[in-house]
């Protein structure tokens, strides 16, 4: 393989398939992803790209930890809220349906639908994505999705939502 057909390959995210893989643990790693998603090791930032998309192929969740999985080791990392932030999105007219796509941190894009769980923990939304790992809502798309959501009341709470792909996706919950 070329080393240009190897950037190719990092700059299309693809997550390794970990859950085939059981190697032996091999302790805990000085690498963190703080609460804005950057990446550390040994508390300096990770900032190449690709090294990036490499460590989160690899990196899973199990019984409430974080680890970076090849078949030959398995490492703990910390993650401080979750591990990817969705960063950007649009609105798309799919066969006459309204969907929304998402862009995270790692430039890995999701449609909205309902393969996609969402809920909101201090007053912030989440997404759990495929991979079964989480991605947090940034504070500007946030802000986004507020001037655009949609709302509804239910007895005394009044919920903004979006609406993509068939779906609702409730984004926050005001008292009334």
């Amino acid at each position: 393989m070329s080393l240009s057909d190897l950037a190719k390959q990092l700059e299309s995210y693809h997550h390794a398939p970990t859950e085939k893989w059981d190697p032996p643990y091999c302790g805990e790693i000085p690498m963190h992803i703080n609460a804005q998603g950057e990446w550390l090791y040994q508390d300096s930032p990770i900032t190449r790209s690709a090294l990036v998309k490499l460590f989160a192929s690899v990196l899973t969740f199990e019984a409430g930890e974080y680890f970076l999985i090849t078949p030959a080791e398995k490492v703990k990392i910390s993650v401080e809220d979750a591990p990817f932030l969705i960063v950007d999105w649009q609105f798309y007219d799919y066969e006459g349906e309204t969907v929304i796509q998402v862009v995270t941190n790692i430039d890995e894009r999701y449609i909205l639908n309902q393969q996609l769980l969402s809920y909101v923990k201090d007053d912030i939304p989440y997404f759990e994505l495929p991979t079964g790992l989480t991605a947090k809502v940034h504070r500007n798309v946030f802000y986004q999705w507020v001037e655009v959501a949609k709302q509804r009341t239910l007895g005394d709470v009044t919920e903004l939502f979006l609406h993509s792909a068939g779906y609702d996706f409730v984004i926050g919950r005001l008292k009334n």
